[in-house]
């Protein structure tokens, strides 16, 4: 059994993002990873999600990322990101945030982005404990995190899931902002590279959008996995 599960946001429109995430989060992991997608159709296929489609939604995962716990059934830790990450950190160093009191744990970003609109035309919302549920690290089987049901997650508002209000405030444990560092909007190291680099406004699979922090390495990475890769 792999030392941690991660489960990563699949959106049919950026796969060559997921894969890019997917190597490079094992290619510099120390202890024994499995790394899942979440993709909503299998969800919808399956029967557990039924939401109706939110014309908010950025993504294919704004929801269904809360299925982690479920999806890992609700035993140990799980870790959730979105897909426009870039690693150059050892996912081992998470495990030392493990705290069997916290339902989960998270970068406590105070984030407000100035911009209206991110790169592929979607609407840049707005809302406390921004970007929090883009990087969480969950205890599925603590009580708080159990209420994370199929059920929960079709039913509530974005705003009580994204908000992490499932959980007490002293429930939700700190992890470093090099772990979610956003780009465009986080203090550059002055030495070494982030752990998880988080392209939150658009990155460079997108057109126009290679003049970003650490593209070339992103670019290098996709052009290794997919040869004929080109940005759209």
């Amino acid at each position: 059994m792999a030392e941690l599960s991660v489960f990563i946001g699949w959106d049919s429109r950026e796969d060559i993002a997921y894969q890019v995430a997917k190597e490079t989060l094992l290619e510099n992991a120390s202890i024994d990873v499995d790394v899942h997608p979440i993709k909503l159709q299998d969800l919808i296929d399956r029967g557990v999600y039924t939401r109706e489609v939110d014309p908010l939604a950025s993504t294919e995962f704004t929801y269904s990322r809360f299925f982690t716990p479920w999806l890992a059934d609700y035993k140990g830790w799980a870790l959730f990101c979105d897909c426009d990450f870039l690693f150059f950190g050892d996912v081992a160093d998470l495990l030392q945030y493990r705290n069997e009191n916290h339902a989960v744990a998270c970068v406590h970003h105070d984030y407000t982005p100035k911009e209206g609109v991110k790169m592929d035309g979607k609407i840049q919302t707005t809302y406390p404990r921004k970007n929090w549920s883009s990087f969480m690290l969950f205890n599925c089987d603590h009580p708080s995190t159990r209420k994370l049901t199929p059920e929960l997650v079709n039913r509530e508002s974005g705003a009580f899931l994204h908000r992490l209000q499932w959980a007490a405030d002293s429930e939700i444990g700190e992890i470093p902002e090099e772990w979610n560092w956003l780009e465009g909007w986080s203090q550059k190291p002055t030495t070494g590279y982030p752990k998880g680099v988080h392209y939150t406004n658009g990155g460079p699979w997108f057109k126009n959008w290679q003049d970003v922090e650490y593209s070339q390495r992103w670019l290098d990475k996709a052009y290794a996995i997919d040869p004929g890769f080109a940005p759209a």
